[in-house]
């Protein structure tokens, strides 16, 4: 895979088959959505929790928004919102942080990395 202009570039650095468990070994660490705000997550059986989501996202919420980004050949995937998918702030921001995308130039998340702007809470 590799990075196209528009940011949404794609690195191998974390495949389908290690991405839970890199996910599970994060767990506890800070992140940033690409807005900036802060947040950790538990993971608990298959399901990824946040104290700013009431609802969890599960394994294979991940997986899929992995296939998406993998699938995405015209980098029309570039931030959580384009991800369309529940939960798309938090599994696009460990994304960037685990190198599966790059984020948006020009739009920073709280950490100092580069991010997308966009976000929503789906």
């Amino acid at each position: 895979m590799q990075q196209n202009e528009t940011g949404g570039g794609r690195i191998p650095a974390v495949t389908q088959e290690t991405l839970w468990e890199e996910i599970v070994r994060r767990q506890g660490e800070t992140f940033y959505t690409a807005k900036g705000l802060p947040f950790t997550y538990q993971i608990r059986g298959g399901e990824f929790f946040t104290e700013r989501k009431k609802k969890s996202i599960t394994r294979a919420t991940f997986e899929k928004a992995y296939q998406k980004i993998a699938d995405d050949t015209e980098g029309r995937i570039i931030g959580p919102k384009t991800l369309n998918c529940f939960g798309g702030p938090y599994i696009w921001a460990l994304f960037v942080e685990l190198g599966i995308v790059i984020g948006k130039k020009g739009a920073k998340n709280g950490n100092g990395s580069q991010a997308d702007e966009q976000e929503s809470d789906q």
